[in-house]
């Protein structure tokens, strides 16, 4: 199971919990391996800028603060009932592309990096471009500091992540998040618990080209280049 998620999109973090939670319920969960791949929604935010989402959602979409405000009440509502905290107050406007290298690094710690990071930008308001940030989420969850400061003061695992990205494009992926089983088939969207429980069963009982499945309502919201459905 590969999945394409930028640290920077709430509806990633909401969709990976809704698919944790199939996956923990999936008769055949033993057999399923989850790659996490980097997608950047924003690939031009500056790095270092400190500049807060209202902020930074105002200026990008020319929209005024009080609307941007009630779409996080209505995000950070959807990820309580998940069981997930978003202070959209203190987000800070991210480049998310040294937070990929991280998850790269880590290895088959991919997946607690992934959460520590998640949970560092949207609900601690830890800065995630900042690389003594990062190296620090990166001890949290048990690797080795020094080791991941020297890998970040290069370029090591640039070029994965600029891979996977290439590779999105490539599937035709425009929108994030999206999960997809043996490259046949997909779901896009952080879509409910039993779409990813569908998406679970007929990956193991079929392959082929890759097919998108359809949700209803709100719930398969995602965020997709220049814009995020918050």
């Amino acid at each position: 199971m590969e999945v394409w998620s930028d640290i920077a999109c709430p509806w990633c973090y909401i969709g990976k919990r809704r698919f944790e939670d199939a996956l923990a319920s999936f008769e055949h969960r033993d057999r399923v391996e989850v790659v996490w791949r980097s997608y950047q929604l924003a690939p031009d935010t500056p790095v270092g800028a400190r500049v807060g989402e209202l902020e930074a959602l105002v200026r990008q979409k020319g929209m005024p603060a009080e609307q941007v405000r009630q779409m996080f009440a209505h995000v950070a509502s959807t990820a309580a009932a998940d069981g997930l905290t978003m202070d959209f107050d203190t987000v800070i406007a991210a480049n998310t592309f040294d937070a990929h290298r991280l998850v790269h690094l880590a290895g088959d710690r991919g997946h607690d990096v992934m959460a520590a990071l998640f949970r560092a930008h949207f609900s601690e308001g830890r800065v995630v471009d900042d690389r003594d940030e990062l190296v620090a989420i990166a001890a949290e969850v048990g690797l080795d500091a020094e080791e991941v400061r020297a890998a970040l003061a290069g370029d090591t695992a640039a070029d994965r992540v600029r891979s996977d990205i290439a590779e999105a494009r490539a599937l035709g992926i425009t929108g994030v998040p999206f999960f997809a089983a043996n490259r046949a088939i997909g779901v896009s969207g952080a879509q409910p618990v039993e779409v990813f429980t569908q998406l679970l069963e007929q990956a193991y009982a079929q392959s082929g080209g890759i097919v998108t499945l359809d949700g209803e309502g709100a719930d398969g919201a995602a965020c997709a280049d220049g814009s995020c459905a918050v």
